[in-house]
């Protein structure tokens, strides 16, 4: 069963001294529980955060100082690059680099994605773990089912528990893992400081969502993997991509109009942003992404909805391509 659900901000101290907990900004039990569900999965140590970029920041804030260079994954989730350009004027920077190869030298981060959010490439975790500098490594579309980056040589693994690890489009969180005492007091210390905390309504929704992981993974990946084969044949279909697991692919058609199109002609699955969850979302990355993505890519989170049902819906759509 889920732990049970603490909402207390304080708790009273024992005998005159605090006790496991005294206020939540620090840590509170339904939260605890689902670290420590989580750190099985991933293989350490891991800390809740009220988003995936709330992840990300403390992790940014905690491993990395002024003039220092992020290496970050080419056609990897905007949004992080977003928020390195948002800490510019704290004299960060960063590159994006081929993360099918070795990341360049003079980097003092690597930011991998296993595998990346829209384009699908899996990092050469075996370069990354040879380059000097601390490895991190986002698994959102993979999930600790597939990839488990601290046993590839990364230093922080993380996810935004959003998507596939909750699994049912109600709850915002995200999680960073690792395997160093040091680093993980660090983190939490910059969490508890800066207040980047879940609460416990997310905590344990989370925790709900993660007794059904292996279940929901199975049968998405298994409809993603008919799709990707079915989008592969279809003449208006470009190129598909899908690295042969997780519940994502992504797929170009002719250019950004017949990609809304596409959208617009859809039925069944929802033109919506995010993924991994029980219903299946399809949507033009170009609107988001700009250049960074062709502008006929269409990025397709499959859910659990039956796989005929789903191509028959794409098969109609993409006739408006």
């Amino acid at each position: 069963m889920p732990a049970p659900l603490d909402r207390s901000a304080a708790w009273p101290y024992e005998n005159g001294a605090p006790g496991p907990f005294s206020y939540a900004r620090a840590d509170h039990p339904t939260g605890v529980a689902a670290e420590r569900r989580l750190g099985e999965l991933d293989g350490g140590r891991a800390l809740l955060f009220p988003s995936g970029m709330g992840a990300v920041t403390t992790v940014a804030l905690t491993m990395l100082r002024p003039g220092r260079t992020i290496a970050v994954a080419a056609g990897s989730y905007y949004g992080t690059s977003v928020l390195f350009d948002h800490l510019a004027p704290w004299g960060l920077r960063w590159v994006e680099f081929d993360q099918t190869g070795p990341p360049p030298a003079g980097a003092d981060l690597i930011w991998l994605e296993a595998p990346a959010n829209p384009l699908l490439t899996m990092p050469d975790f075996a370069a990354a773990a040879a380059h000097p500098a601390p490895v991190v490594c986002d698994a959102t579309v993979a999930s600790p089912l597939r990839v488990k980056p601290l046993e590839q040589g990364c230093d922080v693994a993380l996810h935004s528990a959003t998507k596939v690890l909750a699994g049912h489009d109600d709850v915002l969180a995200g999680v960073a893992t690792v395997s160093d005492d040091a680093l993980f007091d660090a983190l939490h210390l910059t969490r508890r400081l800066a207040g980047i905390v879940a609460g416990a309504d997310a905590a344990w929704l989370l925790l709900r969502g993660l007794e059904t992981l292996e279940v929901r993974l199975e049968r998405q990946e298994a409809t993603a993997h008919a799709l990707a084969q079915r989008l592969a044949a279809h003449p208006a279909v470009e190129t598909v991509r899908y690295p042969g697991f997780s519940f994502l692919l992504s797929f170009d058609v002719a250019d950004g109009g017949a990609a809304l199109r596409v959208e617009r002609a859809l039925r069944r699955i929802e033109n919506a942003t995010s993924l991994g969850g029980v219903r299946s979302k399809l949507e033009s990355r170009h609107r988001w992404e700009g250049d960074r993505c062709p502008p006929g890519l269409l990025r397709l989170s499959v859910g659990l909805e039956d796989a005929d049902v789903l191509w028959a819906d794409l098969a109609q759509a993409l006739a408006a391509a």
